[in-house]
């Protein structure tokens, strides 16, 4: 199905051709094969970095393209929409660029020309083996030793363990609860930062997740992203962020799913009907298709919010909710329409279907973003 979008300028426009040329020449057709051999796609990464896909949001200032929120999410979703992986990957990476880019000083900002430009990939270090929602219970310490703070712990689900280039490291350097948090960027190869086995998920096959064991890493104190204290407040602003970017992958593969559906619905043909005749199956995709579309616009109206300089947190988890939710709606959907046929790997459904439900999960999960959105209901 053609998305009829409205966009904000010539140049919006232009980014969304130039998207969606990539995507189709460059993800599209590599998606299944890296995904069943468990293969990252550094290459395509390095691609869109040099097409000036992953600094987007970022100012021109930093090496970015200074595109509001709202062009770089329908970007994403683009992107999703041909591999979710891969807009799974720019959207980790953005994130791991906001701490530098909002709260780095004038010589930490002085490496985002080089981390936007796509030769370094990045990687946001926030939750532990025992710690993923309770972000402010976190153990991982960092202790100053002259120049250097000394890294000990270890990180969990880590999108880009292996293959990223720097880590943002969201550390203790005080007492217990969110004010003893700090953040600190370091190198991927600084010793005593050691990923581990890779582990074996469920879908986004072809994105490298595993732990992070810091084996008193020593980190120079010049890299202290902001002030010892200041980490959570980091990395949770900087999540209202990420939530977004998930949304919109969200929509994309949602998406994708639905066009595959529909496709094969007016292909598909059964008691000398094309099945999408059928009633059953036409309410199926009609509300398939509402949903997207909801999604959609839920997500880029916080987007538009952000952009603005307006509160935008609980709109951000609402967006993530719905969306996400709505993804594993589709593509559980998509699967029956299918049929025996959307079981099976050679039917790019059975993908989507697995790859869905991670998106309920990163970034916060669903049911902290909901209960993000009680605790604003009974503040009133």
């Amino acid at each position: 199905m053609t998305v009829d979008r409205i966009l904000p300028s010539d140049e919006a426009y232009d980014l969304i051709d130039l998207a969606t040329e990539l995507a189709d020449r460059e993800l599209a057709p590599r998606a299944a094969d890296f995904d069943a051999r468990g293969e990252f796609p550094r290459e395509v990464l390095r691609t869109l970095g040099r097409s000036g896909l992953l600094g987007l949001p970022y100012p021109e200032s930093h090496g970015g393209a200074a595109q509001p929120y709202e062009v770089y999410l329908q970007v994403l979703e683009i992107l999703a929409s041909r591999w979710l992986a891969v807009a799974e990957a720019v959207s980790v990476h953005t994130l791991s660029c906001y701490p530098v880019a909002q709260y780095g000083d004038d010589e930490l900002r002085k490496r985002l020309p080089e981390m936007i430009g796509g030769e370094l990939l990045g990687a946001y270090c926030l939750s532990e083996p025992q710690g993923g929602s309770d972000a402010a219970a976190l153990t991982t310490r960092a202790v100053r030793d002259g120049d250097d703070y000394v890294v000990s712990g270890t990180k969990a689900w880590i999108t880009h363990a292996h293959v990223a280039d720097f880590y943002n490291i969201f550390c203790r350097t005080g007492g217990p609860g969110p004010r003893g948090i700090s953040c600190l960027l370091a190198d991927a190869d600084t010793p005593g930062i050691v990923p581990q086995a890779a582990e074996r998920t469920m879908g986004l096959r072809s994105s490298p997740i595993a732990q992070i064991a810091f084996d008193d890493a020593r980190v120079p104190a010049d890299r202290l992203v902001g002030a010892e204290g200041t980490g959570f407040t980091i990395a949770m602003t900087a999540l209202d962020s990420g939530r977004l970017g998930i949304a919109a992958c969200a929509v994309g593969l949602a998406q994708a799913a639905l066009d595959y559906a529909l496709a094969y619905a007016r292909e598909r043909e059964q008691f000398g009907h094309p099945i999408v005749d059928f009633q059953g199956l036409g309410f199926l995709l009609a509300d398939m298709a509402t949903g997207v579309a909801a999604a959609r616009a839920l997500t880029l109206a916080a987007a538009r919010l952000r952009d603005a300089g307006r509160p935008y947190s609980v709109e951000a988890a609402k967006a993530k909710v719905f969306a996400t939710d709505t993804a594993m709606r589709v593509t559980t959907d998509a699967v029956q329409v299918l049929g025996g046929a959307g079981y099976v790997a050679d039917h790019p459904v059975e993908r989507y279907f697995r790859e869905a439900k991670v998106l309920q999960i990163v970034e916060g999960t669903n049911q902290i973003q909901r209960l993000v959105i009680a605790r604003s209901m009974a503040k009133g």
